[in-house]
């Protein structure tokens, strides 16, 4: 049987960075060292920096002193006004893409926008790009969401990191009948297009897909939706002990793609297992 793992698979540029960040920290910043929320949507990688002392708190009010980390997905902003103000040390883990959509938003706002942010509205990301816009915003997670939009002068856009590009372009086209003026950044990632450009074009060759990742990672479940749109023998899982034997029969040809915070050892795993299938 052949395997073969998507040429842009695993770790994003701002996952590594988090991660590196928070080991940094272990042994020369104020104990207990803890991150707010989840650091990154990986169960596996969340209990590794457990046992190397890094805990996850989900409030301010869980710590009273040591060091916060604020993870990749960013945070509102009076989050980092209430940490100082305990006394404690911050550790800005906050993707620099992330960082880059939190201050478009803003920056349309002051311009006079009226802003929509395009993503899933109950995201830790998206939850901190509405903060920063001082909640002056609406979030659209598809087009659909688009109908029940009142006519605006002029309308600023904004996108969570991971969403794929057709769904932008979706609701762009739906606004621009809204409105006079249109103003829009572009934020999703570079490293989410080329990643589910590779996932997609593997689904299309292979007999069968395993996308790795975190169930709760957004992104994970976003290729996993792409490559069942053109492949339906696809299968999320987190971990190589959720393979199944069965899923296998009659298939020649397996491809496998992970989330931006999926761990190579993981994916290294995943594909040793089915090769010996």
């Amino acid at each position: 049987m052949k395997v073969k793992v998507a040429k842009e698979a695993g770790y994003c540029y701002g996952v590594e960075r988090a991660l590196k960040l928070a080991q940094e920290a272990v042994g020369k910043l104020p104990e207990p060292i803890c991150t707010l929320g989840p650091i990154i949507h990986n169960p596996q990688v969340v209990d590794w920096l457990k046992g190397k002392g890094i805990v996850s708190v989900d409030s301010l009010n869980q710590i009273d002193k040591g060091t916060i980390i604020i993870r990749s997905h960013g945070v509102d902003p009076k989050v980092k006004i209430e940490a100082k103000k305990k006394g404690l040390e911050i550790i800005d883990a906050t993707c620099p893409f992330v960082k880059k959509a939190q201050h478009c938003a803003r920056k349309l706002i002051e311009e006079g926008y009226n802003l929509v942010i395009v993503g899933e509205r109950n995201h830790p990301e998206v939850i901190g790009i509405f903060a920063y816009a001082g909640g002056k915003a609406v979030v659209v997670e598809n087009v659909k969401d688009i109908k029940q939009l009142s006519n605006f002068k002029k309308v600023g856009i904004v996108v969570q990191t991971t969403q794929p590009i057709e769904n932008l372009k979706k609701v762009i086209n739906a606004l621009i009948p809204k409105t006079e003026e249109i103003k829009i950044f572009n934020t999703i990632c570079d490293a989410t297009v080329k990643r589910q450009i590779a996932a997609r074009n593997l689904a299309q060759d292979a007999d069968l897909m395993l996308v790795v990742g975190g169930k709760n990672s957004a992104n994970t479940s976003r290729l996993t939706q792409i490559c069942a749109e053109v492949n339906p023998k696809t299968y999320h899982i987190e971990t190589a002990s959720e393979i199944k034997k069965e899923w296998f029969k009659g298939v020649n040809f397996v491809g496998i793609t992970a989330g931006a915070s999926t761990p190579n050892w993981i994916i290294d795993n995943v594909a040793k297992v089915v090769k010996k299938l």
